[in-house]
């Protein structure tokens, strides 16, 4: 029975061998060359560095876009600003009116901060800088943007300096900045002429009757404009705005889209917004058929959409699928590469004479004879042994 198991056991194994794809070739059929020798080595270099490569574009992260109905109604909106008009804080009033008819009073205030409109030459390099870097972000944001959800750079680089200079001259301008808590709803903020009072059937005025419409002057200039809360890879479009007009009477108006932005990277995980503008003013002249009211106004509206920026790490699966091809076709290339090569040798080898294809040395002036083995019979010595082939039967003829 045990003899039985072994002999099945053995043409198991037999059968198995038989079915082998990769035989084996012993040492002394192998022939090893030079030209193989630096092939192997460039192989082997090509291989370090393809698979180091493929190690580096793996293990790093991508960020993925994704885009969904925003199903969040009842959340609220931050809207953080910091614009600075001139004209005097008494003489305007900043308001926000949403299309539930909910105002200012409802969503809480802004700060009015006197201050002066012209900036002192510490204070303009700043703020010409700060235009510069955010306008070079907005135009080349297609380009950065994985450096800056990556980075946690904000787009910010500080807050204003002080001024170096005291002025005797009265402030002539209001710093109008805070946080307003909105519904997240279409809306529209806006600084104008007057102070914002609610009236009594729940919609609300400026009252502007004791300003004079020469001090009306609704040139601006906009430290930051946001949405949401702050976070990196968000650039504000606003931040660095500055609009000059000498026409008293004058509309600046900012169309804004806002889009809900969830953020989810290995630097924070969030919820905030981002938002696109359109700009556009006018004098207002009522003669000529240019109707409105003169003042700052920001329409916003919040998109449906919302946008989803995802970290994610590439699958490692197709790491070791990559490693299986780059390995396997380097390999493969350099054997026809090499068998390539080897021919090209031996036919020039053969063609000039080199190597094993030289003709017979000359030994002292005279060729060394190569003896035919056909015709060359060399007798055997008398002690040696003999050998009888044939049948037992039989003897050899003598």
């Amino acid at each position: 029975m045990r003899r039985l198991n072994v002999i099945n056991r053995k043409h198991a194994l037999k059968k198995v061998k038989e079915l082998d794809a990769f035989p084996k070739v012993e040492g002394s059929y192998q022939e090893k060359t030079a030209t193989g020798g630096g092939i192997s080595i460039v192989v082997l270099i090509l291989i370090v560095i393809l698979v180091w490569s493929e190690f580096g574009y793996y293990t790093a992260t991508e960020l993925v876009y994704k885009y969904e109905v925003d199903s969040d109604h009842s959340s609220k909106l931050n809207i953080n600003m910091d614009v600075t008009v001139a004209m005097r804080c008494s003489d305007v009033g900043a308001d926000v009116l949403d299309m539930t008819g909910q105002s200012a009073n409802t969503f809480g205030s802004l700060q009015h901060d006197d201050a002066y409109f012209e900036l002192s030459p510490d204070q303009r390099g700043y703020f010409t800088s700060l235009q510069y870097l955010n306008d070079y972000l907005r135009t080349q944001y297609h380009a950065m943007h994985m450096f800056l959800w990556r980075s946690g750079f904000s787009g910010q680089t500080g807050t204003m300096p002080p001024r170096e200079d005291k002025p005797t001259r009265p402030m002539d301008a209001c710093r109008i900045h805070g946080t307003l808590t909105v519904n997240k709803v279409a809306g529209n903020l806006h600084v104008t002429v007057g102070k914002p009072i609610k009236l009594s059937s729940g919609r609300h005025a400026h009252f502007a009757g004791l300003v004079e419409q020469s001090d009306y002057n609704f040139s601006h200039r906009i430290m930051h404009f946001s949405y949401g809360s702050p976070t990196s890879g968000v650039v504000n479009p606003l931040d660095g705005e500055e609009k000059v007009t000498t026409a008293n009477h004058h509309m600046f108006q900012y169309f804004i889209q806002v889009v809900p932005t969830e953020v989810d990277t290995a630097l924070k995980q969030m919820s905030t917004y981002q938002y696109s503008v359109t700009e556009s003013n006018r004098t207002i002249d009522h003669s000529s058929g240019s109707h409105g009211v003169p003042g700052i106004f920001f329409k916003y509206d919040v998109s449906f959409l919302k946008v989803k920026v995802r970290e994610e790490h590439k699958p490692y699966w197709q790491f070791l699928v990559r490693l299986c091809g780059i390995i396997g076709g380097i390999f493969a290339t350099s054997g026809i590469l090499h068998t390539i090569i080897q021919f090209l040798i031996d036919v020039a080898c053969c063609k000039y004479q080199w190597g094993k294809y030289s003709t017979p040395r000359e030994v002292i002036g005279e060729t060394v004879p190569v003896q035919s083995l056909a015709t060359d019979y060399s007798p055997l010595p008398e002690s040696a042994p003999t050998v009888n082939l044939l049948p037992p039967d039989q003897e050899a003829p003598t």
